[in-house]
């Protein structure tokens, strides 16, 4: 009568090949997820963002600056200014992010008047939320410099004269035009928009989404940053 044999069976040489390549394709079809998950997404010039004819100079020599050009009577403004004060603060030290407001228009003005009121005034920081509640929430007209002047008053402490006196002052209308000027030299249509480094133009319709827009704009910050640590070659090299 016959044993039965309890010794382990070695598989055959195919099998073992097929198994081996099994392994290997799943190894690499992980790697592959993984790689392309922790590659950052990259952008096309002139598909994502556009490059501006002529690069505007920026405010703050030695960083990478980021503006946003916005006003505070645009809903899509008020929508995205949540996004971007999230964004702004996780920015490294070695970008600078400002606002620069837009003016298409007389109520437009008015609003930018009050933005660079508040930032002579030192009160940008207690007012540029409630401003955006005021109109956008409340409906409130803050182009009135009486309905502004009063929440000023309660949202920073600002007495009434005195944002009379900044609202209407030389300064804030220098700021006003330098303002015009820039957003034309950016070669803005419509807002909100992004100029990184006094370079590249982004809007939210070449951009598809405002989460897109910064993505974009932290893409572009990145290759800035990479061109500004380059080494010179020199001629000849």
């Amino acid at each position: 009568m016959s044993q039965l044999s309890l010794a382990p069976q070695t598989p055959r040489c195919g099998s073992r090949r097929r198994l081996a390549g099994l392994l290997a394709g799943v190894a690499a079809a992980c790697l592959a997820a993984c790689l392309a998950h922790a590659q950052p997404p990259s952008y096309a010039e002139g598909t994502h963002y556009e490059r501006l004819p002529v690069a505007v100079d920026i405010e703050v020599p030695g960083k990478v600056e980021v503006t946003e050009v916005f006003s505070y009577s645009c809903i899509h403004c008020y929508t995205l200014d949540p996004l971007i004060e999230e964004w702004r603060g996780r920015l490294a030290d070695d970008v600078a992010f400002r606002r620069v407001p837009a003016v298409f228009n007389e109520s437009w003005a008015q609003m930018a008047r009050a933005f660079y009121a508040a930032e002579s005034l030192g009160v940008l920081d207690a007012v540029h939320v409630p401003i955006f509640q005021a109109i956008h929430q409340r409906g409130q007209n803050l182009t009135d410099p009486a309905v502004a002047a009063a929440l000023f008053r309660n949202m920073a402490g600002v007495d009434p004269d005195t944002f009379d006196k900044m609202f209407t002052s030389f300064s804030v209308q220098t700021r006003l035009q330098q303002a015009v000027g820039l957003a034309r030299a950016y070669g803005v249509t419509g807002v909100p928009t992004l100029i990184v480094n006094g370079k590249f133009r982004i809007d939210s319709k070449m951009a598809g989404s405002y989460p897109e827009m910064l993505k974009i704009a932290d893409f572009l910050i990145d290759a800035e940053r990479k061109a500004g640590t380059e080494p010179v070659v020199e001629a000849g090299e």
